[in-house]
C-alpha cells in the first residue's frame, strides 16, 4: 500500500499537492515541508483524506507521482 504526504506550501495556482512517496517523485517537496498522510490503495483516497482534514484548502494530486489525481 502506497505512502503518501501533502505539501504543505501552497504552489502558485493556490493548490497543495499529494505526493506518492512510496513510487518517489522527482518534485518532492523537502521535508520540513511534507505533512504525512499515511497508507492509502490510492492517490484519490490520500487526496480524499487531505481534504477532508483541510476542507478550506485547494488539494490535488501531482501531476508526476499522482497523474490520475491531477485536476489543475
Amino acid at each position: 500500500m502506497p505512502k503518501f504526504v501533502i505539501n504543505k506550501n501552497q504552489q502558485n495556482n493556490g493548490d497543495h499537492e499529494v505526493h506518492n512517496v512510496t513510487t518517489g517523485c522527482s518534485f518532492m517537496p523537502n521535508p520540513e515541508n511534507q505533512i504525512d498522510l499515511g497508507y492509502h490503495n490510492n492517490c484519490k483516497e490520500a487526496v480524499t483524506n487531505a481534504k477532508s482534514k483541510w476542507p478550506s484548502n485547494r488539494i490535488n494530486g501531482c501531476y508526476y507521482c499522482c497523474p490520475t489525481c491531477h485536476t489543475s
